[in-house]
C-alpha cells in the first residue's frame, strides 16, 4: 500500500464529484491503521452510507473503482471497520476510583474508622442527653423557688402550726392560723363593754343595685393593718358600732405587735384588741379615739337561700386593691369545711375571695352583713390536680355573733350559749306553726329548770315563738351565763321558767 493511502482523512464529507480517498488495505486483511492523536474524535471520521454509493462516485480513479468490489467483499461490516479504527480506552471501575482517591488522602491522618464513628455518636447522644438534664434540673430549682414564694399565701394555715403571715403580702384567704401558740399576738388591749352587743336583723329591706350597695357599705369596710416583727398583716375588716368596735378574722392579727385601721376615706386610726378566738377565727378591735364611725347592719344568715344574690367587699392582695366589690351567689348553706382537726359551719358562696379579703363582708342584696369571709378553697399546684374556682366560704352572721358577744364581755370565747333542749316545728290545732321540745339534754339549764320533752314553746323572753329561727333569734342576743325566760304550754297548763345559758363546751 502506498503512503497516499495512510494520508489522513478530512474532518469534512467530501463534495460531490469529487473523489473521496478511503485506505484499503492489502491483501484482504484488515490491519488497524495508524492513527495521529488528533485522529481519535469520532466527529473527524468520515462514514460512506452504501458500498455502492462509492463504486458509482464520479470522479473516482479507476484503479480505486475496480479494486472496491473486491475490497468490500473481503471488508467486514462497517461498524467492525469504524470499531477497529477507534478503540475507545476501557472505563475506570468505581472501587480504582474509591482506591485512587483513598491513596490521595495525608496518610498521616488516617481517616476514621466506623468504631470512631460510633464512639463520636455516642458522646454526642451523652453531651445531648447530660444538656437536657440541667436543662431540667434549673427549670425544677426556678419552680421550686417560686413554688416556696407562692405557698404561703396559697395553703392554709392550720391551726397548731408554727408559721407567721408573709409581710405586706395580705394574709392568706384560706388559712386558718393558731395565734395563741407561738404567734401569739402582743397588740395592746382594752376591755371591751359588756353591754355592746352585736345586733341581727331578722327583716331585710329592699334589693339594692350594685351600685347602691356599694355606696351603703363600703363606708362600714375598713382595711386592718397588724404590724409584725419582720413586716405587715393585711386584711380586712367590718365596723359594727359606731364608737368603733370592729370585726375581722383572727388569722389576719396573728403575730402582730400593732394594729392600725383604714377608712375608705384614707384616714387611719390606731386600734386595741378586745379579744381573739383562734379556732373560731374572730377578733374585735376597737378604736381608742373618741369618733363616730359609719356602722354596717348585720342581717340573718338563717334567712339566706341557695341562689340568691351575694357581694364582697374587701383588700384583695394589699392596700393597692383595697375597697375591691365582688359579686356570686350564694351555692350553699351550712356547708360543713374541714378546717384543721375539726370542722366549721359555713356559708359557701360564688363571689370572688382573694388574700386580703379576710375579714370583709359577705352581703345580701339588701345590703345586710350575713357573713365574715374567712377562707377559700385553692390547688396545691402540683399537676394533675383539679383545677379549684369560685369556692370561697364565710363564717355566718348566726355564729358570729355569739363569738363576737362573748370576746367583748370577756376578752374570749367560752363557747356558744345553749338552752339545753332540742325543738322541732309542728303544726298547731288552729293550722299555724309552733316549737315542740323534742328531748332535753342533762346537766345543762333546761333540765334544771324542769323543762320536759312535748312542752310548746309559746315565747322566749316575751317574743312569740312560731318557728325555730324565734326561738334562735332571741338566744342570739345572750351570752354564756344569762339568763333566759322561757313560756312554755304543758298540756293545758301554762309554766314559766327561767333557763340559765351554759356553753357548749360543757359546764
Amino acid at each position: 500500500m502506498t503512503d497516499e493511502n495512510n494520508k489522513e482523512l478530512p474532518c469534512s464529507a467530501p463534495e460531490p464529484g469529487e473523489a473521496s480517498p478511503v485506505p484499503l488495505p492489502e491483501d484482504g486483511d484488515v490491519r488497524e491503521a495508524e492513527q495521529p492523536e488528533e485522529n481519535l474524535d469520532p466527529i473527524c471520521e468520515p462514514q460512506p452510507e452504501k458500498d455502492e454509493e462509492l463504486a458509482e462516485e464520479p470522479g473516482m480513479p479507476e484503479e480505486t473503482a475496480e479494486r472496491l468490489p473486491e475490497a468490500a467483499a473481503e471488508t467486514p461490516e462497517e461498524p467492525e471497520e469504524t470499531g477497529s479504527w477507534y478503540v475507545p480506552p476501557e472505563p475506570v471501575r468505581k472501587e480504582e476510583r474509591v482506591r485512587d482517591l483513598l491513596d490521595s488522602i495525608d496518610t498521616d491522618h488516617p481517616r476514621p474508622t466506623l468504631e470512631d464513628w460510633r464512639a463520636a455518636a455516642q458522646k454526642e447522644r451523652k453531651r445531648r442527653h447530660r444538656g437536657i438534664w440541667i436543662t431540667l434540673l434549673c427549670l425544677l430549682v426556678v419552680g421550686g423557688v417560686v413554688f416556696a414564694a407562692v405557698w404561703p399565701t396559697l395553703s392554709p394555715r392550720k391551726s397548731g402550726e408554727n408559721s407567721e403571715l408573709e409581710p405586706q403580702e395580705g394574709d392568706s384567704a384560706s388559712s386558718i392560723v393558731d395565734i395563741i401558740g407561738h404567734n401569739k399576738t402582743t397588740i395592746p388591749r382594752c376591755q371591751g363593754d359588756p353591754a355592746v352587743r352585736l345586733t341581727i336583723h331578722n327583716e331585710r329591706g329592699p334589693e339594692l343595685a350594685a351600685t347602691e350597695l356599694y355606696l351603703q357599705v363600703n363606708p362600714s369596710v375598713v382595711t386592718v393593718v397588724a404590724e409584725q416583727a419582720n413586716g405587715s398583716s393585711i386584711g380586712t375588716g367590718v365596723i359594727m358600732t359606731p364608737d368603733g368596735y370592729i370585726i375581722t378574722n383572727a388569722h389576719v392579727i396573728s403575730g402582730g405587735r400593732s394594729c392600725w385601721i383604714a377608712l375608705d376615706t384614707g384616714e387611719t386610726f390606731d386600734v386595741r384588741l378586745v379579744g381573739y378566738d383562734e379556732e373560731e377565727d374572730l377578733a374585735v378591735l376597737k378604736v381608742t379615739d373618741a369618733v363616730t364611725l359609719p356602722a354596717a347592719e348585720f342581717g340573718d344568715s338563717e334567712n339566706l337561700q341557695v341562689g340568691e344574690r351575694a357581694y364582697a367587699i374587701g383588700n384583695p392582695l394589699g392596700v393597692e386593691l383595697r375597697g375591691t366589690l365582688t359579686d356570686g351567689i350564694i351555692s350553699a348553706v351550712n356547708r360543713q369545711v374541714s378546717v384543721g382537726d375539726g370542722y366549721m359551719t359555713m356559708i359557701q358562696t360564688t363571689a370572688a375571695l382573694n388574700n386580703g379579703n379576710s375579714g370583709g363582708p359577705l352581703i345580701n342584696s339588701s345590703g345586710q352583713i350575713v357573713g365574715i369571709n374567712t377562707l377559700k378553697m385553692s390547688g396545691s399546684g402540683w399537676e394533675g390536680e383539679a383545677t379549684v374556682e369560685g369556692l370561697g366560704f364565710a363564717l355566718p352572721s348566726s355564729s358570729v355573733c355569739f363569738v363576737v358577744n362573748d370576746l367583748i364581755a370577756t376578752g374570749r370565747f367560752r363557747g356558744v350559749p345553749t338552752i339545753g333542749i332540742s325543738v322541732v316545728t309542728t303544726r298547731n290545732d288552729q293550722g299555724g306553726t309552733q316549737v315542740e321540745v323534742y328531748s332535753v339534754e342533762e346537766d345543762l339549764g333546761a333540765a334544771e329548770a324542769g323543762v320536759q320533752a312535748g312542752d310548746i314553746i309559746l315565747a322566749a323572753d316575751g317574743e312569740t315563738v312560731t318557728q325555730t329561727a324565734d326561738l334562735l333569734r332571741v338566744r342570739r342576743s345572750h351570752v354564756l351565763g344569762d339568763t333566759m325566760t322561757l313560756t312554755l304550754q304543758r298540756g293545758e297548763e301554762i309554766l314559766v321558767v327561767e333557763v340559765v345559758l351554759y356553753s357548749n363546751k360543757g359546764r
